[in-house]
């Protein structure tokens, strides 16, 4: 590393006021500092209060809490693969080949989403003259888990140029954004190139292979709104689905685990939560949102069971919990710092509505069967009306306790 070291000192000179380079010193500073713990300090003198946290190591853990996500959607992916093409049965059969194949479809979406999101933030720290925050290390890592990995890398790279300058750079860069960026790529894939990332053959990637008889890529959330459609039973049509392929596919218990077809890293609630206990045991994430996330997805589901009109309607509430990307979305989206409710009151009713709206938006709407992304974005968007309201009632307690 002191070669290294030496080099960057000896090129620091052209980038520095008054260099040939001087208009790239940012993103000089940039990879410096990445690689690097930067020389210079304060120069305040006296007494300093210092915490261990900074924005690099709260985002260095989540990508960690992330870690879990990906690795299982690595495996996941070339194991689903080899279920639909009929070459194993067995969930650890070819471990070796379906991990390679995950690796080689996984990575380079992985690869290309922060390469397109560097490249952007990159620019955008040139032109405005500021240090590259390290807030992509987080998306960067989002949008690759909240994707099919049959999307075309192009789509990745677009993708993720768009959120990043219309949902980041347009408010001001890290810190200053409404929407959380990762989100906002997938919506944007969502509308654009809806056949990319919906229906029922993008989930599972089968190359040049045929799938084996009766074998169908649909993912629980569409099995279980075609159950409400047809008049079965949620249970049951969940029970038979692909039963070609694999018996029990989509039983609770895989549901909750995550071998099931779906976006790379949404599949597992259990790594999800593995996730959300490092979030909240480092301090990094409000539990409070996590817990009222969960909350207001179940208690929405018993309100759909009560109104229930059709076999959808009476799907049990905690399957919300283990279908789709809630788990992940709530964990991992709603809880973003920048676009969440700020006020400690404000969580529990910015989480629970997010988990409300993703159940109404599941079951009453039939063009969309998944609704996290949704409600997320929706929600922040009224993060700061809730924070509002929140702060104006505690000065009117206040208020009312002071001239008593």
């Amino acid at each position: 590393m002191k070669f290294l070291r030496d080099l960057l000192d000896k090129q620091k000179p052209l980038f520095q006021k008054g260099g040939k380079l001087e208009y790239f010193y940012y993103a000089f500073e940039a990879g410096e500092t990445f690689l690097f713990s930067p020389k210079h300090t304060n120069g305040i003198k006296g007494a300093q209060v210092k915490d261990a946290i900074d924005l690099k190591r709260m985002m260095i853990t989540v990508v960690i809490a992330m870690i879990p996500c990906l690795l299982f959607g690595i495996y996941n992916t070339g194991h689903q693969h080899f279920l639909a093409t009929g070459q194993t049965a067995g969930l650890w059969e070819d471990f070796g080949p379906k991990l390679l194949l995950g690796l080689e479809l996984v990575l380079p979406i992985v690869i290309v989403a922060y390469a397109a999101g560097g490249l952007v933030e990159a620019a955008f720290a040139v032109i405005r003259k500021h240090p590259i925050n390290e807030g992509f290390l987080v998306t960067g890592m989002l949008i690759p888990l909240v994707v099919p990995a049959t999307l075309p890398l192009w789509q990745v790279a677009l993708a993720t140029i768009f959120a990043v300058i219309i949902a980041k750079e347009v408010f001001g860069g890290t810190g200053m954004n409404i929407l959380n960026v990762a989100m906002t790529a997938r919506a944007f894939l969502y509308f654009a190139y809806p056949a990319q990332i919906s229906g029922d053959q993008v989930w599972t990637y089968l190359g040049d292979k045929a799938p084996v008889d009766g074998f169908s890529g649909a993912t629980a959330l569409a099995v279980a709104y075609n159950a409400g459609v047809e008049g079965e039973t949620v249970t049951a049509a969940l029970s038979s689905h692909n039963s070609e392929v694999q018996q029990g596919l989509f039983s609770f218990w895989n549901l909750f685990v995550g071998w099931i077809p779906g976006s790379i890293g949404e599949t597992s609630t259990l790594m999800a939560l593995v996730g959300a206990a490092i979030l909240i045991g480092t301090g990094v994430a409000s539990w409070k949102i996590i817990v009222s996330g969960f909350a207001g997805a179940f208690l929405m589901g018993l309100v759909m069971n009560l109104l229930a009109v059709n076999e959808y309607m009476s799907m049990a509430p905690e399957y919300h919990w283990v279908v789709g990307g809630l788990a992940f979305g709530v964990v991992f989206m709603a809880t973003d710092p920048v676009s969440a409710a700020q006020t400690e009151t404000g969580k529990w009713i910015y989480g629970l509505l997010i988990g409300v709206l993703t159940v109404i938006i599941r079951v009453t709407n039939p063009a969309y069967p998944e609704g996290i992304m949704l409600a997320v974005l929706f929600m922040n968007v009224f993060a700061p009306l809730i924070d509002h309201y929140v702060v104006k009632a505690n000065k009117k307690r206040r208020l009312q306790r002071a001239t008593v």
